[in-house]
């Protein structure tokens, strides 16, 4: 179950990116996530003040 409270779900999506994902649709795709879903937790990783960056694969 992915985490609901923003700082472990930046958490949980930081270790899937790191440990098992090259980018956030293959997270997606791995985690069996619609495009929505995706979109929802990268809303809420921005409203904590981290952005996705691409180079380093990681909410920063």
């Amino acid at each position: 179950m992915i985490p609901q409270d923003p700082v472990m779900l930046l958490s949980y999506i930081n270790m899937k990116l790191r440990d098992e994902y090259d980018n956030l649709d293959s997270l997606a795709e791995g985690l069996d996530l619609s495009k929505g879903e995706l979109q929802d937790i990268v809303s809420k990783l921005e409203s904590i003040g981290y952005i996705y960056d691409k180079v380093n694969n990681k909410f920063s």
